[in-house]
């Protein structure tokens, strides 16, 4: 019985010994692909930075009233128009689109609330990308680093130290590649979920202007309902002067 269990205990050593060294090539090409991945994503991050650098809320505003104006004269090309300039993405600038199109007709409200949260969820499609290289850079890393340390063991015990430094070398770069990568998309998770917010609340405010019924500009001309306060004391005024 001894015997059958330490066959059985070594088969499977073996077995996964050979499942961990065949996985050697393929983690060495995951984080060869994530590194690719996340140095595009940097890329893509400055870009996208770029574009709302020169953000202001005066511009905004302006624009929001210049498409408000344009929809109360019914040019609704107009007021496409105006609001381009503000639109930092292409998701931004078809949800504006959109916001314009549908705004002032019966069941915009809906419509529009809709379309915010499709923006918003396709931010959130966006983010999952980094999101996953911040947990699946160190994750290979990780398997880069412990898979070459068993043959690098061997060699030790062997007395080949080529091998031992070879795959000494291997485990620690693949340690460094993981951690940069995840470290990296870390960084570009956080201030892409500041920036998709901001371009989410731009939104908001340019769909609450246009949709709002009053005059763009101002207040309306009637003149406000007098205070319970001065019913009260216009009394007392007029019997002091008595």
């Amino acid at each position: 019985m001894p015997l059958i269990y330490g066959l059985s205990s070594n088969g499977i050593d073996q077995a996964i010994f050979h499942v961990a060294s065949a996985l050697e090539v393929p983690v060495l090409i995951l984080a060869l692909l994530a590194l690719a991945l996340v140095i595009f994503e940097l890329g893509g991050y400055v870009v996208e930075l770029a574009r709302r650098r020169r953000r202001r809320f005066d511009d905004l505003r302006r624009a929001a009233d210049q498409a408000s104006q344009a929809l109360a004269r019914g040019d609704r090309d107009a007021a496409r128009t105006a609001v381009t300039g503000i639109a930092s993405s292409s998701a931004m600038a078809a949800t504006l689109a959109f916001i314009v199109d549908h705004a002032g007709s019966p069941g915009s409200e809906h419509e529009l609330n809709k379309a915010l949260a499709d923006f918003d969820f396709d931010s959130q499609r966006r983010l999952a990308r980094t999101r996953l290289l911040v947990r699946a850079g160190p994750a290979l890393g990780l398997m880069g680093t412990l898979i070459p340390l068993s043959p690098a063991l061997t060699g030790l015990a062997a007395g080949n130290t080529s091998q031992l430094s070879h795959d000494l070398r291997v485990a620690f770069s693949v340690t460094v590649v993981g951690l940069l990568i995840g470290a990296v998309a870390f960084g570009l998770s956080l201030s892409r979920d500041r920036l998709y917010s901001q371009d989410l609340s731009d939104l908001q405010y340019i769909a609450a202007v246009i949709s709002d019924p009053r005059p763009p500009g101002g207040n309306s001309s009637s003149p406000s309902p007098p205070t319970p306060a001065a019913e009260k004391t216009e009394p007392a005024t007029r019997s002091t002067g008595s």
